[in-house]
């Protein structure tokens, strides 16, 4: 059970706040789903305004002491407080000791100017709303602001961008703590796509803009049910009836990558749910995810998650695999 704090105060913003709950609150352990300890906590106990012209308050009974105790801390955005107020000092050593104990902390929209005020993102890489992008940039001239990002990692910190971009940097951190078949659970309950794909590293993943196929969007279905399979740019424009430069200049517009990084992501989607839920060895997951071999398996799992498939299968695995043969002499 992991334990999550959703800091709030006066006006937060609904959409953030329900985006929390609705990933890290909802109860789905009838579908295999993990229960986790979510709270809401505030500064100061008792009823919060909400933004968005909402006139009934919320009562919010717990204070900030269960965030020290917390794996993951949420800090959403609240009213102009986000970008031109102060952030607390109790809010801001409950940051600062989340990062020092090796906790998350997931920023949302402008949540990130909350916890720059604390100090916890100096040096660090950070997503906020395009919008206000700039506006962190030059108050916060310590931070690296990422503007094109959906969501950024850095360290303990995850940071996203605006409004939808939560649900993305939110569904990542399941991913990473619970697993991709978790998060894929939980993707398809809110019909949202388990991962946005951007063909970036985990650490941004995409632009802000949602990427989804267009006209391309029939080849892209062909793609995954056939992911197993070499596909080329020249054969993937013949199938699409477009020539190379076209196709790839249509593909990076609709998808937002190239073709070649677009399906090593795909790819490693594929190995996460083979890794999870089987326990076919190594050479056949690498195999039915389309990297042929065990050796480019490991190269672009690695490369894309930061650990290696065996201790993934360690970590989220739902049966228990067979033992790898060893290697030869």
């Amino acid at each position: 059970m992991l334990k999550i704090a959703c800091i709030v105060d006066d006006d937060v913003s609904v959409f953030e706040l329900a985006v929390a709950a609705e990933v890290f609150g909802t109860d789905r352990t009838d579908r295999g789903v993990p229960r986790n300890d979510f709270r809401v906590v505030t500064p100061t106990p008792g009823p919060i305004r909400l933004a968005g012209g909402l006139s009934l308050p919320v009562m919010v009974d717990e204070g900030l002491g269960f965030a020290d105790e917390a794996d993951v801390v949420i800090v959403t955005p609240y009213d102009e407080c986000s970008i031109d107020g102060e952030c607390s000092l109790a809010i801001a050593r409950v940051l600062q000791r989340a990062v020092a104990r090796g906790a998350r902390v997931l920023t949302m929209c402008t949540g990130a100017f909350i916890a720059a005020r604390s100090g916890v993102l100096d040096g660090r890489r950070v997503a906020t709303h395009w919008r206000h992008a700039d506006q962190l940039a030059a108050q916060f001239p310590q931070l690296v602001v990422e503007r094109d990002a959906l969501w950024v990692d850095d360290g303990p910190v995850t940071s996203s961008a605006g409004t939808a971009a939560a649900i993305d940097a939110s569904l990542h951190i399941v991913r990473e703590l619970q697993g991709a078949q978790v998060a894929g659970i939980i993707a398809r309950s809110m019909v949202v796509p388990p991962l946005r794909d951007g063909g970036q590293s985990q650490f941004a993943v995409g632009p802000v803009a949602e990427q989804r196929a267009e006209t391309l969007a029939p080849l892209i279905d062909w793609m995954l049910e056939h992911i197993d399979e070499d596909h080329s740019v020249a054969s993937l424009a013949r199938r699409a009836r477009l020539s190379e430069r076209t196709f790839a200049r249509r593909f990076r517009e609709e998808l937002g990558a190239t073709p070649a990084a677009w399906l090593a992501s795909q790819r490693v989607q594929r190995a996460q749910q083979l890794l999870e839920a089987t326990d076919l060895g190594l050479d056949v997951v690498a195999q039915q995810a389309g990297f042929g071999t065990a050796a480019l398996l490991r190269h672009h799992f690695t490369r894309q998650l930061g650990i290696a498939p065996s201790a993934y299968r360690r970590r989220f695995a739902c049966v228990e695999p067979e033992p790898e043969p060893a290697p030869a002499a």
